[in-house]
């Protein structure tokens, strides 16, 4: 997780990221609400038993969403580091090589980088585990395609990694018209045993049919969560591991907020659930909770 220094609403993201909103306030204003959120939140997970890394950002590279880390970066069991072309041009200053280096000095293994940055060269962007929902267990990836989901470089990337595509449009109701929802984890969320999604946001009947048939194939429960729900980021969910190898799903406090009872109870059926407040973050960077967390699955040396 990566700790903001100069966090404030990203023009060059809300062209197409429908999330955000001018919140009309001081950017100095903002970052500090920002800053509280962000320590708070990782208070509340560590005292989970999650093992939370926190990098800090730096002022030099003005990266107001540098808080989303999961955009640019992937870590994989294999010890690969996976480094994706971005469509905010001020949002590829995030890149940082030293990020490598301090979870090498903290005994994670690295082995290869796999750069795909070169794509933004010909305006082809995949934001990382915004733009794809990676099951790895099942050796799948979901993908809902739009100007920060290039089709053909999400192929090439499950070629690489050997994963069946699960490719959909997933839209949102923006002034009356329906435009391309910019990142496929806030629609959908996949856990071990279950699966969060807006079907609502699926229009196209044969992608959301086969999204929910590979759901139902790899035993998954699926809670279907409305448009509304997602407008609070109750699709932003991720699963994380604490202490005694206990799995707790981690959302905000407004998504959680915007569950029904019987969602929560069918989410805790599979493992508690952590939530903070985040409200700043959210309408400012138009991200939550998911967004902020990049999960670290590379192997770690013998000496750990």
């Amino acid at each position: 997780m990566v700790r903001p220094v100069s966090f404030r609403m990203n023009e060059q993201t809300a062209v197409n990221n429908y999330f955000q909103e001018d919140p009309h306030l001081k950017n100095t204003v903002i970052n500090q609400r920002a800053q509280e959120e962000f320590d708070q939140f990782v208070k509340v997970l560590r005292e989970h038993g999650v093992n939370v890394i926190v990098v800090e950002d730096t002022l030099e590279r003005d990266t107001p969403d540098s808080i989303f880390p999961n955009n640019w970066i992937s870590f994989h069991e294999s010890g690969t580091v996976c480094i994706y072309p971005m469509f905010a041009e001020n949002r590829r200053k995030e890149r940082r090589e030293d990020i490598l280096d301090f979870l090498e000095e903290k005994g994670f293994v690295i082995n290869e980088v796999m750069d795909y940055t070169v794509a933004e060269e010909d305006d082809i962007f995949l934001e990382g585990t915004g733009s794809i929902l990676m099951d790895r267990v099942n050796q799948k990836a979901y993908c809902a395609l739009s100007e920060r989901a290039h089709e053909e470089l999400f192929i090439e990337f499950c070629e690489d990694f050997d994963c069946f595509p699960v490719i959909f449009h997933a839209n949102q109701t923006v002034d009356g018209k329906r435009l391309p929802i910019y990142h496929t984890n806030v629609m959908m969320a996949l856990a071990e045993t279950f699966g969060v999604i807006c079907l609502d946001s699926i229009d196209d009947k044969k992608e959301r049919k086969n999204v929910v048939d590979h759901l139902k194939m790899d035993g998954r429960e699926i809670i279907a969560i409305t448009e509304e729900q997602m407008n609070h980021f109750a699709g932003n969910m991720l699963q994380v591991i604490g202490e005694n190898d206990q799995r707790y799903m981690v959302m905000s406090s407004q998504a959680y907020k915007s569950l029904t009872d019987a969602q929560i109870k069918t989410i805790e059926k599979h493992g508690p659930i952590i939530h903070s407040s985040l409200d700043t973050i959210e309408l400012c960077g138009g991200g939550s909770a998911r967004c902020m967390m990049a999960e670290v699955f590379l192997p770690k040396t013998n000496l750990q």
